[in-house]
């Protein structure tokens, strides 16, 4: 793998919470590379350092030691305006739960990305590419828990995000609704050429993935390379 082709590159990443006794260890000297455009699945039981992992490589969390970067950007040793800068030009995040803003419609949670962007495209595209142009003067309460997720989306996407980090897309959807968020994570990440990381606890989402890596222990236990991508549309639920 080339340097220009590399996205992330982590080496003896370490993260821990607490000291003596009390400390926890949330990332236990990992190595990792991701490759520019690649479609990750992040799999592994609660506590083995998946969201911990997200975290840092979006810059919302900084290491304990070791290293980790973006392209050439150093992300443990940045500081707080460096990292912030990192998450708005370069990270679109959708997490769980959709954290919209109840009293804005879908268009306007949207604008709230567009507005400080330094490329956006603009809301109504980005809602169009999550199959949503219909409902953008709609308020969250008037719409479904997977359309609301789908905004989520439309917001992480609209800045045009080199890489789109999600932490459980899915899990507080049903299946047939879960499909329909994918198919749009799944849509934006082709489009853009992003790379896109999902965290999940459901396995039968890794058959999206061009890898899936298995973490355990705050490390990566295992990888494997998928060798034919199926559309979330073809996922057995």
């Amino acid at each position: 793998m080339s340097a220009e082709a590399v996205e992330f590159r982590a080496r003896g990443l370490v993260k821990s919470y607490g000291a003596g006794d009390a400390e926890v260890v949330a990332l236990r000297s990992l190595d990792l590379d991701i490759q520019r455009g690649e479609f990750i699945v992040l799999l592994g039981p609660s506590g083995s350092g998946k969201s911990t992992l997200l975290n840092i490589l979006g810059g919302l969390d900084s290491a304990t030691s070791g290293e980790a970067r973006w392209r050439d950007h150093d992300l443990v040793r940045a500081s707080e305006a460096e990292l912030t800068r990192y998450r708005r030009e370069h990270v679109g995040f959708v997490f769980q739960f959709y954290n919209l803003i109840p009293s804005l419609t879908a268009r306007e949670n949207v604008q709230l990305v567009t507005d400080i962007a330094e490329r956006p495209m603009l809301p109504d595209e980005a809602l169009a590419m999550v199959g949503l142009g219909d409902r953008a003067h709609h308020f969250p309460a008037q719409l479904s828990g997977g359309e609301q997720q789908r905004v989520a989306v439309a917001r992480a996407i609209a800045k045009q995000p080199n890489v789109l980090l999600c932490d459980e897309p899915t899990g507080a959807l049903d299946a047939p609704t879960g499909v329909a968020v994918l198919t749009a994570i799944e849509r934006v990440s082709a489009d853009l050429g992003t790379t896109t990381i999902v965290i999940t606890h459901n396995s039968v989402i890794a058959g999206m993935a061009d890898r899936i890596l298995h973490m355990a222990g705050g490390r990566i236990a295992r990888e494997e390379h998928n060798a034919r991508r199926r559309p979330a549309a073809e996922l057995a639920w």
